[in-house]
């Protein structure tokens, strides 16, 4: 990837609405962005959700990207998480073939070894849950595909910054209290 087509990891909190994650994706695909994966999913606050985006583009798309998000009413907060220390992880569910035996066994072994864990048997197939960066999932993927990948869904990146802060600190959203 040259310098000028840069990945870049996009944190925003929204209002947990209906519509919204529809607004969003067809404004950038309106405006010709690609984006490369997309997760969503409820915060520690229930009227917010987070939606992490993987987009690739140099600096310009990127402020044109966090432009355009922030002119929504309902987004919140965008922050590009991109250049400081972040968690990045992709869950991916994979079915297999792995008839009985010796090819079963080595799918298990592999399974073990990139710390995933098989969630359903069938007779010839299995399916493997397995969590990480998107490497990891990469790299698991091309050691099954000799057995024969039947199937497999995976989640989009999600990201967190390390440390103490939290994307919604500046807004209007404070942390959730315990109960």
């Amino acid at each position: 990837m040259s310098p000028t087509n840069m990945r870049h990891v996009l944190s925003a909190l929204v209002q947990n609405v209906p519509g919204v994650l529809a607004q969003i994706s067809g404004m950038l695909a309106s405006r010709g962005y690609n984006i490369e994966s997309l997760a969503v999913g409820e915060t520690e606050n229930p009227k917010l959700s987070r939606m992490t985006f993987v987009v690739i583009g140099d600096d310009r798309v990127l402020e044109q990207v966090r432009k355009q998000l922030e002119k929504i009413v309902t987004v919140v907060r965008v922050d590009d998480i991109s250049a400081q220390d972040y968690v990045e992880r992709d869950l991916m569910l994979i079915k297999v073939q792995a008839p009985p035996g010796g090819k079963r066994s080595e799918v298990y072994e592999l399974t073990q070894i990139f710390r995933g864990r098989i969630v359903d048997v069938a007779q010839d197939q299995v399916m493997i849950e397995i969590s990480g960066k998107e490497s990891k999932i990469d790299a698991f993927i091309e050691v099954m595909r000799p057995f024969g990948i039947v199937e497999l869904v995976r989640s989009g990146r999600i990201a967190m910054v390390r440390g103490k802060g939290y994307l919604g600190q500046d807004s209007q959203a404070p942390p959730a209290s315990p109960s």
